[in-house]
């Protein structure tokens, strides 16, 4: 690369983390599908996807190709410009949000005079507010698919999806608060770092009593990525199939991709923000050059899918358990209960550190 400029190097090695970042998250939106599947198969007592591939696990290409090959149907009255924006919009807002978050450790790599960070697309100073404004988007693409269906059921469920998301981002947004206050930052990496002094007993849902914080979160997620028990959207006993009705082949595929590519967010933030990111369990017990530069480059990257894998793991757990609410329950408990619990958790936090500085 030594005829390219430094602006040169430095646009082609992030076009090239761009590329490899969008294929493993796409992978894994694939294969947290086929996870779902047979998790919920054991759950059930059945065996989920055992037949495409040697356990089942070639299921994701199968379902792939039928999706692509099946025929694409566009309503006669539908708002076509619109209907076909939608999941494209929805899908882009659920995958742009993994540009900010850190997977790994800080490992800077010098290519022609540019410094190169290994493990992360965009390390924003505001990396917190770039992920909830451009989640916040994604509710254009849900609306507008109902709408734009010209369908009155899709268009109720395109309502519900809105109010439902729109009410628990409120929630969603104040949990973090405490994070932030105690990190006196919005960088990803920087909250990261402000955890990863002495292991387990350091991150935020232990060392900073954020579990309060960690619980209205995890919460309004489920609500924000339209997940059992909240995913009044998609209630087939009532909608149909919900906002995404009048839908089919890759158009239907990118609605469901944007679901479990938000899951795969909503976890990663979640780890990141509350239990230590790519930050070790154990701290500072392993020093940090153990097994040399290659293992101390795949050890954080170890610890963080593992925390992403156990959210992936609950998310699954509680469709398997829980029953959907009523959509009454569901809005009465973001606005009578999360929000005033978050709120709370504001204040009890900013006491905290105030007292403590």
């Amino acid at each position: 690369m030594s005829h390219l400029s430094p602006f040169q190097t430095f646009l082609l090695l992030s076009i090239l983390k761009v590329v490899v970042v969008l294929v493993i998250t796409l992978m894994s939106v694939a294969y947290t599908v086929l996870l779902e599947r047979k998790v919920l198969g054991r759950i059930q007592n059945r065996w989920g996807p055992s037949r495409v591939g040697p356990f089942g696990l070639m299921q994701p290409l199968a379902d792939g190709i039928k999706l692509f090959l099946k025929e694409d149907l566009l309503p006669i009255a539908a708002e076509r410009p619109l209907f076909i924006l939608a999941p494209i919009i929805a899908l882009a807002c659920a995958l742009i949000s993994i540009a900010v978050v850190p997977f790994g450790g800080m490992q800077t790599v010098n290519v022609n005079g540019v410094g190169v960070e290994m493990f992360n697309i965009a390390d924003l100073n505001i990396g917190l507010l770039v992920i909830l404004g451009i989640t916040s988007i994604g509710v254009y693409g849900i609306a507008l698919s109902g709408w734009s269906s010209n369908n009155k059921f899709a268009l109720l469920g395109s309502l519900r999806a809105t109010s439902q998301m729109i009410s628990y981002e409120l929630a969603l947004g104040l949990s973090l608060v405490g994070v932030v206050l105690r990190a006196q930052s919005l960088s990803l990496r920087d909250i990261v770092n402000s955890q990863g002094a002495h292991g387990l007993l350091s991150w935020n849902f232990f060392g900073g009593f954020q579990f309060v914080g960690f619980f209205i979160y995890i919460m309004a997620a489920y609500a924000e990525t339209n997940r059992a028990p909240f995913d009044l959207p998609e209630a087939e006993s009532e909608l149909v199939a919900g906002y995404h009705t009048e839908y089919s082949s890759m158009k239907f595929a990118m609605f469901f991709m944007a679901e479990y590519a938000n899951m795969i967010t909503v976890s990663c933030v979640a780890s990141l923000l509350f239990f230590g990111g790519a930050s070790s369990p154990l701290g500072h017990l392993l020093p940090a050059d153990f097994g040399g530069p290659i293992l101390s480059a795949i050890f954080p990257i170890l610890w963080f899918v593992l925390k992403v894998l156990a959210f992936l793991l609950l998310f699954i757990w509680v469709r398997g358990t829980l029953p959907r609410f009523r959509y009454d329950q569901l809005m009465s408990f973001g606005w009578k209960f999360l929000l005033p619990l978050a709120m709370a958790n504001i204040i009890v936090t900013s006491l905290v550190i105030a007292l403590r500085s």
